[in-house]
């Protein structure tokens, strides 16, 4: 039975003749479409909006309503079903009122559920800074039924949830009416007593107030029990383990804390998850640095893990430290068969979420249906899954390139690791004590293990990275030592990023005077070349490319400088061509020139011209 069956028969609206309330409405919320076009986020007006999520009508009804009351105070709103709103404009100053219905099983109308569910994963998604709707300033109207005990106006809640984790502000209570109650129309007028004279003084320029929620006692049972999880209090994988071999790796504790958190996880050990920049670029609004970097199409990309396990604690890891950690693999073990199909079934799920979601690009959207590339460094320590090199088949065998991203502490498992399209290892300090400072390893022998898999990594024949993540004053001073490192692995390519700041935690004392920017990441990266040429080992690298957004250089071997240009692209075809003949090859073998506008120093900063670009504004 839907929450909203009876609103109509309740709420006294049927009062206004249907017919001249239909037509009333048509025309109201054509002006609306009218309106957004004409003070469209980016335009210098402060824009009010009314957004409404309906299933049979009622949202709509009363966004249309508070439309013409507006109206009649002199302010001109703009009404759209959510459905027809760009999500992205929640970023610019505006004041935006929600009417929003709550359906059955406490979801929002199925029509709008991409709108809801893009707003969720942005608050949730470790890579969104925490303000990105710091110049949003809404208020909330929730329309639902008491009878549905937990789910009662839900949509509504966990809406003003999201958008204030995202530092938006509301300026007006939650208003919820209760269908179950008859409370709807008088609850209604409540709201719209208390936004009209708010949405004149937003027009007029005046500071609006700011509505502070208290959290709610299950939010900080939530909240105690997320911190526990940082801070170790949960039971450590490890020892979980050691009393249980065939234990599965996730307790039903971090199994629902990764859910929240947006990934869906594959059966008892794996996971994959939507990156923001596949979402981007389905919308024609820019790749990752790997599009710019190595070519890949980032709508086609797949974030991936076999295993949610990792052996180190790093000071800068997005997910707080609440998965697992463990020296060795010791748990029950899905097949890569299974791992593989039923990720690729959940990655495609994700997408088809984005169907109707404004901007998104039929064509790529149909092209996004079909993964070309896995990325196997979503969370954890891929390589200790013990059937790592037959899912990497697997994933070669449909046409999948593979980057895998290991941590360096596990040599052997490199050794025996089969050839993957691009092979990397986090060198996240290049000193003994500074890597227990910022990786913080389980391993006694962390060290030995480091040096190790630098070792193996030199030995691949396929192209390797070392991926140094810059953390001020943890990791920026030792370029000598740096270079001493190179040397010893003679990686193809260095990936040299600034660390993303991923909020106050008890597992991390970082803060965002750690990040650096990105001119300092160029300057590191300047002073890390004059150190290996310095070292005059026959080593020669240069700066290739630069994806300014992500604060991100890529450092490559010259031996990629061909014809007067950079090879740092990747011709995948030649390479599942080389995977399927058997025979050995290297990283030359499948190289592709990088387009000028990838260089570094090139004036696209790394961004693809054929994409467009997409300016936020900022609150003045």
């Amino acid at each position: 039975v839907s929450t909203q069956s009876t609103w109509e028969d309740r709420t006294g609206l049927t009062r206004i003749p249907s017919m001249l309330l239909w037509i009333f409405s048509i025309l109201v919320g054509l002006v609306g479409v009218v309106l957004f076009f004409i003070t469209r986020p980016g335009s210098s007006k402060r824009n009010v909006t009314i957004l409404y999520a309906s299933q049979k009508g009622t949202c709509t009804k009363l966004a249309n309503q508070a439309a013409a009351e507006l109206l009649n105070q002199g302010v001109k709103a703009t009404v759209l079903d959510v459905t027809l709103f760009d999500p992205d404009a929640l970023r610019q100053p505006q004041l935006v009122a929600f009417i929003v219905s709550t359906y059955e099983g406490g979801n929002p109308p199925p029509a709008t559920a991409g709108f809801f569910k893009w707003v969720e994963e942005m608050s949730l998604d470790f890579r969104e800074s925490k303000t990105s709707l710091k110049a949003l300033q809404y208020t909330i109207l929730g329309l639902g039924n008491s009878d549905y005990d937990s789910n009662y106006n839900r949509v509504a809640k966990e809406l003003d949830t999201h958008l204030q984790r995202l530092s938006a502000s509301r300026v007006t209570p939650l208003f919820l009416a209760d269908e179950q109650k008859g409370s709807v129309a008088a609850t209604y007028e409540e709201w719209l007593k208390e936004y009209t004279p708010l949405a004149s003084k937003w027009l007029a320029g005046e500071p609006l107030p700011v509505i502070v929620t208290p959290t709610p006692p299950e939010a900080e049972a939530e909240s105690s029990e997320d911190e526990q999880e940082a801070n170790g209090d949960l039971p450590d994988m490890e020892d979980l383990a050691k009393s249980k071999s065939t234990a599965e790796m996730l307790n039903p504790r971090l199994r629902a804390s990764l859910t929240k958190q947006g990934y869906k996880l594959i059966g008892s050990h794996s996971g994959v998850k939507l990156c923001r920049w596949t979402k981007a670029m389905l919308r024609g609004r820019g790749g990752c640095y790997k599009h710019t970097f190595y070519g890949i199409t980032s709508y086609q990309c797949m974030e991936m893990t076999p295993s949610l396990a990792c052996a180190n604690k790093c000071v800068f890891c997005w997910r707080h430290h609440s998965n697992p950690v463990t020296r060795e693999w010791r748990w029950k073990m899905d097949d890569a068969d299974f791992l593989v199909n039923k990720s690729i079934d959940a990655h495609v799920g994700m997408i088809k979420t984005l169907k109707g979601v404004p901007g998104v690009q039929p064509d790529r959207l149909q092209e996004a249906f079909k993964p070309r590339h896995c990325a196997l460094s979503l969370v954890g320590e891929p390589i200790i899954y013990p059937d790592i090199n037959k899912l990497v088949g697997l994933l070669h065998s449909k046409d999948i390139s593979t980057f895998m991203v290991t941590n360096a502490q596990f040599p052997d498992r490199m050794d025996l690791l089969d050839p993957v399209t691009q092979l990397y290892i986090s060198i996240d300090a290049s000193t003994k004590e500074s890597l227990k400072a910022v990786d913080r390893p389980l391993f006694t022998d962390f060290w030995e293990r480091f040096l190790g898999s630098i070792d193996s990594l030199a030995r691949k024949q396929q192209r390797t990275v070392f991926r140094l993540t810059l953390v001020k004053a943890w990791n920026m001073t030792e370029l000598q030592q740096y270079g001493e490192l190179i040397l010893k692995g003679r990686p193809d390519f260095i990936e040299v990023k600034g660390v993303t700041y991923c909020g106050t935690n008890d597992a991390s004392s970082l803060t965002m005077q750690n990040v650096p920017y990105h001119k300092e990441v160029v300057q590191f990266c300047r002073a890390l070349c004059g150190v290996i040429e310095e070292q005059k080992a026959g080593l020669d690298y240069g700066l290739a490319c630069e994806h300014e957004h992500s604060c991100c250089i890529l450092i490559a071997d010259k031996k990629f400088f061909r014809n007067g240009t950079w090879h740092t692209w990747i011709d995948y075809e030649q390479f599942h061509a080389l995977v399927r003949a058997g025979a050995p090859f290297g990283s030359l073998d499948y190289i592709a020139p990088t387009p000028e506008w990838a260089h570094f120093d090139a004036p696209e900063h790394g961004f693809d011209p054929n994409e467009t670009r997409h300016f936020r504004n900022k609150a003045d």
